[in-house]
């Protein structure tokens, strides 16, 4: 996947459901979690975690649908043990997924991404 950013509504296509590829967002940053859809497919048991922001469920090691926000989410009131999670979760995101761009920030602009970046950050994955 070329990587890009995503605005919530963008991501939340990638559910698995509407199309194969299943993404998620983890402190601002959007993983390609495909080939881990046994997890995070629709029958996954972290499926609720597909085409979203999961960062405040990992946090809060929370399931339920709605501790997760439909708008963007800024953690601003997790304490510090809950953003110390959330930094450890995107570490094994980015050991075992690839990263394919930002979660956007409402009016924030996207990235403008060159093949030249595509093509380190997969020999980098290797």
């Amino acid at each position: 996947m070329k990587k890009r950013d995503f605005s919530l509504e963008q991501l939340r296509q990638y559910d698995g459901s509407r199309t194969p590829r299943i993404l998620l967002a983890v402190n601002g940053k959007v993983f390609d979690v495909t080939k881990g859809s046994k997890f995070y497919g629709p029958a996954g048991p972290y499926g609720i975690f597909a085409g979203r922001d999961a960062s405040r469920g990992l946090a809060t090691f929370c399931l339920d649908k709605d501790a997760l926000k439909d708008e963007y989410d800024d953690l601003s009131d997790l304490n510090a043990v809950q953003m110390e999670s959330v930094r450890e979760w995107e570490m094994q995101f980015k050991e075992k997924y690839d990263y394919v761009g930002r979660l956007l920030k409402p009016g924030e602009e996207p990235s403008e991404y060159t093949d030249e970046e595509d093509t380190k950050d997969h020999n980098k994955q290797d």
